[in-house]
């Protein structure tokens, strides 16, 4: 186990809840968006109310409030959406962070203690919306996250710097029209090197760079503890 993943895995036994502290942990369940997922087959989830209902239904045959996973899925999601799927480069399908998918307006909650990076709205259709990215240190070992699909005025009153502590509201998940047209959800990705980007980091892959990607962006898992076996 590399040196992030180590003090990641470390740095708590128990589950860290990344949503509105009032949802407890057994109420996320996961989810299946992958391209292998055979309900998928006739359903147009690049609509994000078809998407919501396919969810919605998810949540409601198993008892959960928010619906999660993602982590290194081969997803069809993205095909309608030209940045990924553009003739010139490789398709961009495999996501790199944890999807949390719930009612807009839900609290983002800060797993670690941090500093803001960056900031920015990511506006073009099928980017993240609204952005936050957040520095921490742990072990010696800087790092990072990245919490897309925000409120926009979840990014007032910011500034580089910003000290939040683990268990603070970070800030609120947006509509479809903020976060540029998936149903509401949390994109949460940590991040070992940036590569100088600011507010924004890939949050998709194609096949022939996942290798890099997948070392460069472990699973959030190992910080979160959330239990994929349970359901």
């Amino acid at each position: 186990m590399n040196t992030l993943l180590y003090a990641l895995e470390s740095y708590s036994a128990e589950t860290i809840c990344i949503l509105d502290t009032t949802i407890p942990a057994d109420a996320y369940v996961t989810l299946d968006l992958s391209k292998e997922n055979k309900d998928l087959l006739n359903l147009d989830i690049t609509d994000y109310t078809i998407c919501q209902n396919y969810i919605d239904g998810v949540l409601t045959s198993k008892k959960g409030v928010i619906a999660y996973g993602g982590y290194l899925e081969h997803r069809n999601l993205y095909s309608d959406k030209e940045g990924f799927t553009s003739n010139s480069k490789p398709i961009r399908n495999i996501h790199l962070g944890l999807d949390f998918w719930c009612a807009a307006g839900t609290k983002v909650l800060v797993p670690i203690d941090g500093k803001v990076h960056s900031f920015k709205n990511n506006a073009t259709i099928g980017d993240y919306g609204p952005t936050i990215i957040l520095e921490h240190v742990l072990n010696d070992i800087t790092f990072y996250s990245l919490y897309g699909h925000l409120a926009v005025d979840s990014l007032l009153g910011l500034y580089i710097g910003k000290d939040f502590k683990a268990g603070e509201v970070l800030a609120t998940l947006g509509t479809p029209d903020i976060n540029v047209n998936y149903a509401p959800h949390l994109h949460f990705q940590i991040i070992k090197d940036l590569e100088s980007n600011e507010g924004d980091y890939p949050g998709v892959c194609a096949e022939a760079r996942l290798s890099f990607y997948k070392g460069n962006c472990p699973n959030p898992n190992v910080l979160l503890k959330l239990d994929l076996s349970r359901n």
